[in-house]
């Protein structure tokens, strides 16, 4: 026997194996230390107007136009107070009224026709803006680092796609529009008051000032009360995902209503800042609403004075409380535009958490390997890898060589680190130090479609998404022809299966595949890998759910795609071991040995006790 055979490739052969990776143009930069790094949190996040107008920016020409409509639609309501004027002036010198009631007929006439196209206008824009962050938002979360998701749940980054993205739209258009708009008509209408009665106006701007100091010591309130809104929502999204994902272990684990109880909390929390955020909203609303009342009644006091004394005329009163009320409202919709933007910029603040998210390089899908594509050769070149620096390394120095056509198995106990070396090859995750080479090429140094491209990737759990069959099949290759579809069905021996299916291939699989059992999902997810046509082929105990007769099915399949292509499987059954050209035992993150079935058995105590403790006794 070739002793040579039971040692892992040396170290010392590589020089420099050990040294830390050097970040490449065009590659992922590697984590601190190679780790999985935490979520980070924005360190010197833009303000949220900034962003705002980042988003505004691609609409800003239909955001102009809507704004510029209600505009138009807000001079002409400040006609109308001078039209008011006009008419009673005209009453009292005794002068016919068809002109002056014709003028504020039309003006009537086109407020209505402007005002409610100029809101649809900013509306539909506003949509436009909820449309583009979040197909930015699910692009840039398609794309997140493993090492990202593993620190983040599922359920929050949801409810950021799209509650808080929802929010954008009454921020950009109600808030920021509206308050250009808004201000813009305030600072026209106290033209016009000050140029009726600047005494008047003074009065006015007294009361309102008085109001304005109770909003401004309210909005702090608001703002962390829509913090806490966004946030909680985040957290029963999370909880409720958690649940759904797993209600068949609830159910049999009788645990809904303890489950139940966390997100009724979670619920309650929401409701609890919401009800925080329109104590404070209300506050401001009232405080303005009160504003108008006190204002009105103090106009038509000092106004009534100044009547009888004989410094202003009955037609100025008239228009000017008609400003009055233009005025107050144009406040009470300013006040609101600060609410939401309150509310905005805490859903903008979760948003840019998001995108800090570290993603992917975001390339074009590479082409799937030609038919008879050259098998890819694969080597570890001592590495080294832990998922976080708070936890134990995974891989402590692993060294071994595949060569190109074959099947290589890999062995140890639980814990030892095999599924990682194949989420190490897929760059998944970034080793902290050493190389994992594909065809003499550093992993880093692969285009990342291209390296995927080349791989097929069958995991543990063999996950099937909602959809029918057909797009599960087609998921990694949607090229693939009818031809391609029929061979990968009878290889995996889905074929049965399709012909029983009431809509063939076209058959909904349900949430994550429960239509289908265990195996069939598991023959789904190889039948999908080899439909790829890939060079290196990645098999995370691909047979652990089939029967039998599948799995002797499946065995031939996969010693048949050997005799092609390089296959990597990680597997416990003797059936599929020993068929293996060569077995990497490995333990707490190192190769213990390579060889064979029949010599690791003779040669290494811990292979010879997983075989007899798992049942893969040698047969001759």
């Amino acid at each position: 026997m070739d002793t040579q055979r039971l040692q892992p490739d040396a170290p010392a052969a590589v020089a420099g194996a050990a040294e830390p990776r050097v970040s490449r143009p065009g590659r992922l930069p590697p984590r601190d230390g190679g780790t999985s790094a935490p979520v980070p949190a924005p360190s010197d996040p833009s303000p949220a107007w900034r962003v705002l107008l980042r988003y505004m920016r691609p609409s800003w020409r239909w955001l102009a136009l809507g704004g510029l409509l209600n505009l138009v639609s807000g001079a002409i309501g400040l006609a109308l107070p001078l039209a008011a004027k006009q008419l009673v002036d005209d009453l009292g010198a005794d002068r016919p009224l068809t002109d002056v009631l014709l003028l504020m007929g039309v003006l009537v006439v086109v407020t209505a026709g402007i005002g409610p196209l100029g809101e649809y206008v900013l509306r539909r824009t506003g949509e436009s803006i909820v449309l583009t962050a979040r197909r930015r938002l699910v692009s840039h979360l398609l794309r997140l680092r493993m090492s990202a998701v593993d620190q983040v749940e599922p359920g929050d980054l949801m409810s950021r796609v799209t509650s808080d993205t929802t929010l954008l739209r009454q921020v950009t258009t109600d808030s920021l529009v509206g308050t250009v708009t808004g201000g813009l008509t305030i600072l026209a209408t106290m033209t016009m008051m000050g140029v009726l009665d600047p005494v008047l106006l003074a009065v006015t701007l007294g009361v309102l000032l008085l109001a304005g100091t109770v909003v401004r010591v309210v909005m702090p309130r608001v703002s962390r009360a829509s913090r806490d809104i966004q946030k909680s929502v985040g957290a029963m999204g999370a909880a409720l995902e958690r649940i759904l994902g797993a209600l068949r272990t609830v159910k049999a684990s009788g645990a809904e209503h303890r489950e139940e109880a966390a997100i009724h909390g979670a619920a309650e929390e929401s409701w609890q800042a919401s009800v925080r955020a329109a104590k404070w909203l209300a506050v401001a609303g009232h405080t303005a609403e009160l504003a108008l009342q006190v204002a009105f009644f103090t106009v038509l006091a000092a106004g009534g004075a100044r009547v009888a004394s004989g410094l202003i005329d009955v037609g100025t009163l008239i228009a000017f409380l008609m400003y009055v009320f233009t005025l107050v409202p144009s406040l009470q919709g300013l006040v609101g535009a600060a609410g939401q933007y309150q509310i905005g910029a805490a859903a903008v603040a979760r948003i840019q958490e998001a995108e800090r998210l570290p993603s992917e390089p975001q390339r074009p899908a590479a082409v799937l390997p030609a038919p008879g594509a050259a098998p890819a050769e694969l080597r570890f070149r001592d590495v080294r890898f832990r998922y976080a620096p708070d936890l134990p390394p995974v891989h402590r120095g692993v060294t071994f060589t595949v060569p190109s056509r074959g099947m290589t198995a890999f062995v140890g106990p639980s814990g030892a680190g095999k599924t990682t070396l194949f989420s190490l090859i897929e760059r998944f995750y970034e080793p902290t130090s050493g190389s994992v080479l594909l065809d003499g090429r550093d992993l880093g140094d692969w285009d990342l479609p291209e390296l995927r491209a080349a791989i097929g990737y069958v995991e543990q759990d063999a996950p099937v998404l909602s959809g029918s069959l057909r797009d599960n099949l087609l998921l990694g290759a949607p090229g693939a022809t009818g031809e391609e579809i029929r061979r990968v069905l009878r290889t995996a021996r889905l074929d049965d299966l399709v012909a029983r299916l009431p809509k063939g291939l076209d058959t909904l699989v349900g949430h994550r595949g429960t239509k289908l059992s265990g195996g069939e999902r598991q023959r789904v997810a190889i039948a999908r890998a080899l439909l790829r046509r890939p060079r290196l082929l990645l098999l995370d105990e691909a047979t652990s759910q089939l029967d039998a007769v599948n799995e002797a099915a499946l065995r031939d399949t996969v010693a048949e795609a050997a005799r092609t292509t390089t296959v990597l499987v990680v597997a416990h059954r003797l059936s599929t071991v020993t068929l293996a050209d060569r077995i990497v035992v490995i333990e707490a993150g190192t190769v213990r040995a390579v060889g064979t079935h029949d010599e690791l058995v003779v040669a290494d105590p811990l292979y010879a006790e997983l075989a007899a403790t798992q049942f893969l006794t040698a047969t001759g």
